[in-house]
């Protein structure tokens, strides 16, 4: 048993029992197409929203840009010394 919804997706998409897919209405296109902004207003509400974000001052990316090379380095360190520790153990059990 299919329900409404699923029946008009099926019918959108060619599959129901009509297999016809439903057509749009060219006055509702026609309302979708003249409701889209402009360039200049889509672009201003753009720049209003960017005028919302909080952005960080100089000394706060200063201080996250040092803890992500820290961690960065200490991650790199810690991989570094498990490729040794593993290669040395497969040389180990290999007997190479």
């Amino acid at each position: 048993m299919v329900n409404r919804e699923t029946k008009r997706m099926m019918q959108r998409q060619g599959q129901g029992e009509a297999a016809a897919p439903a057509r749009r209405d060219p006055a509702q296109m026609a309302r979708q197409v003249q409701n889209r902004p402009t360039p200049r207003e889509f672009f201003r509400g753009v720049r209003s929203e960017l005028r919302k974000v909080v952005w960080p001052t100089r000394s706060e990316v200063t201080n996250y840009s040092v803890v992500v090379f820290v961690t960065l380095v200490l991650l790199l360190a810690m991989i570094f010394a498990l490729n040794i520790a593993f290669g040395y153990l497969v040389n180990l059990v290999l007997g190479a």
